[in-house]
Protein backbone atom coordinates (compact mmCIF):
# COMPACT_ATOMS: atom_id res chain seq x y z
CA UNK A 1 0.00 0.00 0.00
CA UNK A 2 1.22 3.48 -0.78
CA UNK A 3 2.16 5.83 2.01
CA UNK A 4 1.60 9.04 0.02
CA UNK A 5 -1.86 10.53 0.35
CA UNK A 6 -2.84 14.04 -0.65
CA UNK A 7 -5.84 16.34 -0.37
CA UNK A 8 -7.15 18.23 -3.40
CA UNK A 9 -4.85 21.16 -2.67
CA UNK A 10 -1.79 18.91 -2.50
CA UNK A 11 -1.46 18.81 1.29
CA UNK A 12 -0.21 15.54 2.76
CA UNK A 13 -2.91 13.52 4.50
CA UNK A 14 -2.88 10.08 6.09
CA UNK A 15 -6.34 8.45 6.35
CA UNK A 16 -7.08 6.89 9.74
CA UNK A 17 -9.16 3.76 9.13
CA UNK A 18 -11.61 2.48 11.72
CA UNK A 19 -10.38 -0.97 12.71
CA UNK A 20 -12.16 -1.76 15.99
CA UNK A 21 -14.86 -0.65 18.42
CA UNK A 22 -14.55 -1.64 22.07
CA UNK A 23 -17.83 -3.43 22.83
CA UNK A 24 -17.37 -2.94 26.59
CA UNK A 25 -16.93 0.83 26.35
CA UNK A 26 -19.41 1.55 23.51
CA UNK A 27 -22.75 2.85 24.76
CA UNK A 28 -24.56 2.42 21.44
CA UNK A 29 -25.50 6.09 21.22
CA UNK A 30 -25.45 6.02 17.41
CA UNK A 31 -23.56 9.26 16.88
CA UNK A 32 -20.86 7.55 14.82
CA UNK A 33 -23.26 5.80 12.48
CA UNK A 34 -25.13 9.05 11.90
CA UNK A 35 -22.00 10.83 10.63
CA UNK A 36 -20.65 7.91 8.61
CA UNK A 37 -21.61 8.33 4.97
CA UNK A 38 -20.17 4.94 4.04
CA UNK A 39 -22.27 2.58 6.24
CA UNK A 40 -19.15 1.08 7.82
CA UNK A 41 -20.83 0.20 11.13
CA UNK A 42 -24.31 -0.60 12.39
CA UNK A 43 -26.13 -0.85 15.70
CA UNK A 44 -26.36 -4.37 17.14
CA UNK A 45 -28.24 -5.73 20.12
CA UNK A 46 -26.40 -7.38 23.02
CA UNK A 47 -27.78 -9.59 25.80
CA UNK A 48 -26.82 -9.52 29.50
CA UNK A 49 -23.93 -11.95 28.97
CA UNK A 50 -22.44 -9.74 26.23
CA UNK A 51 -23.43 -11.97 23.34
CA UNK A 52 -24.31 -10.10 20.16
CA UNK A 53 -27.91 -10.89 19.22
CA UNK A 54 -28.00 -9.30 15.78
CA UNK A 55 -28.42 -6.07 13.89
CA UNK A 56 -31.04 -3.61 15.07
CA UNK A 57 -33.14 -2.69 12.08
CA UNK A 58 -34.45 0.61 13.42
CA UNK A 59 -37.71 -0.81 14.68
CA UNK A 60 -38.44 -1.58 18.31
CA UNK A 61 -36.45 -4.80 18.20
CA UNK A 62 -36.07 -6.44 21.61
CA UNK A 63 -34.87 -9.88 20.43
CA UNK A 64 -37.66 -11.67 22.31
CA UNK A 65 -36.85 -9.83 25.52
CA UNK A 66 -33.16 -10.74 25.45
CA UNK A 67 -31.91 -7.24 24.55
CA UNK A 68 -29.86 -5.68 27.33
CA UNK A 69 -28.13 -2.87 25.42
CA UNK A 70 -26.90 -1.85 22.00
CA UNK A 71 -23.40 -1.35 20.60
CA UNK A 72 -21.85 -0.36 17.31
CA UNK A 73 -20.26 -3.14 15.28
CA UNK A 74 -18.03 -2.71 12.23
CA UNK A 75 -19.64 -4.86 9.60
CA UNK A 76 -18.31 -3.23 6.41
CA UNK A 77 -14.70 -2.30 7.28
CA UNK A 78 -13.66 -2.09 3.64
CA UNK A 79 -15.98 0.85 3.09
CA UNK A 80 -14.09 3.09 5.56
CA UNK A 81 -12.34 6.01 3.83
CA UNK A 82 -10.45 7.11 6.93
CA UNK A 83 -12.11 10.50 7.33
CA UNK A 84 -12.27 10.30 11.14
CA UNK A 85 -15.78 11.73 11.47
CA UNK A 86 -16.85 8.86 13.72
CA UNK A 87 -13.94 9.43 16.10
CA UNK A 88 -14.75 13.11 16.44
CA UNK A 89 -18.32 12.47 17.65
CA UNK A 90 -17.75 9.43 19.90
CA UNK A 91 -18.31 10.48 23.54
CA UNK A 92 -16.61 7.35 24.90
CA UNK A 93 -13.57 7.29 22.58
CA UNK A 94 -14.07 3.56 22.17
CA UNK A 95 -12.87 3.32 18.57
CA UNK A 96 -9.47 2.27 17.29
CA UNK A 97 -8.19 3.89 14.12
CA UNK A 98 -5.02 2.90 12.26
CA UNK A 99 -3.12 5.07 9.83
CA UNK A 100 -3.43 3.91 6.23
CA UNK A 101 0.33 3.53 5.89
CA UNK A 102 0.32 1.06 8.82
CA UNK A 103 -2.39 -1.24 7.49
CA UNK A 104 -1.15 -4.32 5.69
CA UNK A 105 -3.14 -5.70 2.79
Amino acid sequence: MTNHFFTRDGSTWIPQYLTAIDAVTCIGCGRCVKVCSREVMHLYGVDESGEILGACDGEDEDFDGELSRTIMVIDQAGRCIGCGACARVCPKKCQTHVAADKIIG
